[in-house]
């Protein structure tokens, strides 16, 4: 999730590996922005989680994870850590709907905790961030508190319109498109060979 210097030709992959964070980053953009649409209730359709699952799986889950272990080989603890560990997050998320039985009762506690400590590792990772540049930063951020409200309304098991978890879901709109941001800057900035889209590195 590094910038990229503003040089006449791209700078070359580190070990013969070139920068998975844009495709992490749009992996993890739209997966969330659907999501987000279903949690801000915009989309109302029973079955939209149909769609959601689809992408947690091979978008946001197996594509981050594959950019996360790219990160490990370039040596980018951060970026190997928080591609790897979303992808993680899809891939529990989808399982966690999926194989979860109808007769398993009110879990809502339980999704608040896992959704809490979420948000924990979020956090702090945006400590980590803070050496990244501001468009990675922003992410974390908004993302922290999306995590947060999200364990807040799943702790309240609220379901009226203005409920946390709407709050949430109107965050997780926001970090997916500052996402989408980062994402789009890292591979236009790399195709071009100079910043085209800033990312303002710190």
């Amino acid at each position: 999730m590094s910038e990229t210097t503003s040089t006449r030709q791209p700078a070359p992959p580190t070990s013969g590996v070139a920068d998975p964070a844009a495709l992490g980053l749009a992996g993890f953009a739209m997966t969330t922005f659907v999501l987000s649409f279903v949690n801000a209730n915009i989309i109302k359709e029973t079955g939209a989680v149909n769609v959601v699952l689809a992408l947690a799986l091979f978008y946001g889950g197996a594509t981050q994870l594959l950019a996360g272990m790219w990160e490990f080989k370039r040596g980018n603890t951060f970026g190997a850590t928080a591609f790897a560990s979303f992808g993680a997050f899809w891939l529990s998320y989808w399982a966690l709907v999926k194989l979860t039985p109808a007769s398993a009762g009110d879990i809502h506690q339980a999704i608040g905790l896992y959704l809490l400590a979420w948000c924990i590792f979020t956090a702090y990772m945006t400590l980590a961030a803070l050496k990244t540049n501001l468009a990675v930063l922003a992410v974390f951020v908004l993302l922290t508190l999306t995590f947060l409200f999200l364990a807040i309304g799943a702790f309240m098991n609220d379901p009226a319109p203005d409920s946390m978890t709407k709050v949430g879901g109107w965050f997780g709109i926001v970090t997916a498109a500052v996402a989408w941001y980062a994402s789009s800057a890292t591979v236009v900035n790399a195709t071009h060979g100079k910043t085209v889209l800033p990312t303002w590195p710190r």
